[in-house]
């Protein structure tokens, strides 16, 4: 957790020096927190807070389930997208678009569907590396975007909204606005990376370059000027929240970093 100069100050209205202020047991205080800290000389007590709700808890996110094969035969015999014939044998240049009709693997949805796939796999890659590193808190907020590319497969697939994102007790607006103010957020500047940050910080912005060309293959897939209001347009917005969220992750990492023991701050 990340405790802010904003939200110490919060708690003492007028700093007085030695006053007394409380933080989460474990929690990391950013730069400007640590530095207010000793321009006041502040001591710091730590206190138990109930646990923030997980995205597994929010009533929005009903899609973190484990993953299973999407494909549901409905109806007829699906028929091709571009002839309208029925495919009672599917040739290997075509695939499932959705319940009611094949199309061939050029299609921009399929293209879209693939780079999911991909980024569901590197969020799973991510996330067991994190457990390597001990870091059991961050591997669950990786398996929670994993579920939410399974969630984004399932909704362009039968071409429905997708349910609500939700982070580390945070909804997908929040997470957006964090994204555009980190000072406010989290308390640092726009996270740059550089090969001193930790591991699993280059992880996430790993995600975070790969999210952006899914975006990228959403819009391919459902154009703004096509799709507004549409199912299409809410998988390609879902997206864009997605990325939000990867780089809401970065910003903690970096955040946790900056404010570490190694950098002669209070580590908490």
């Amino acid at each position: 957790m990340i405790v802010t100069e904003s939200e110490l100050r919060e708690q003492l209205r007028r700093p007085e020096r030695g006053a007394v202020v409380h933080v989460p047991a474990g929690a990391v205080l950013t730069p400007a927190a640590q530095d207010f800290v000793a321009q006041w000389k502040l001591e710091l007590r730590d206190v138990e807070v109930a646990p923030a709700p997980t995205p597994a808890d929010h009533p929005a996110a009903a899609w973190q389930v484990p993953s299973r094969f999407p494909v549901v035969f409905e109806g007829d015999v699906p028929s091709c997208v571009t002839c309208g014939t029925p495919v009672a044998r599917k040739p290997a240049h075509v695939t499932q678009l959705d319940p009611r009709f094949f199309a061939v693997k050029t299609d921009a949805r399929i293209r879209l569907r693939g780079r999911l796939d991909t980024l569901q796999a590197w969020c799973l890659l991510a996330g067991s590396r994190a457990l390597a590193l001990d870091r059991s808190d961050v591997a669950d907020h990786l398996d929670t975007l994993a579920a939410y590319c399974r969630e984004l497969l399932s909704a362009e697939y039968h071409l429905r909204a997708p349910g609500t994102l939700a982070l580390a007790g945070l909804d997908a607006d929040t997470l957006h606005a964090a994204s555009h103010d980190p000072l406010g957020a989290v308390g640092i500047d726009h996270a740059l990376p550089a090969i001193g940050h930790p591991e699993l910080l280059h992880w996430c912005n790993l995600l975070r370059c790969q999210v952006r060309e899914v975006e990228i293959a959403a819009l391919e897939a459902f154009p703004p000027e096509h799709h507004p209001g549409t199912e299409g347009g809410a998988v390609a917005q879902a997206v864009n929240r997605l990325s939000s969220a990867v780089y809401y992750l970065v910003l903690l990492l970096a955040a946790e970093s900056e404010g570490g023991p190694g950098d002669g701050g209070v580590g908490r």
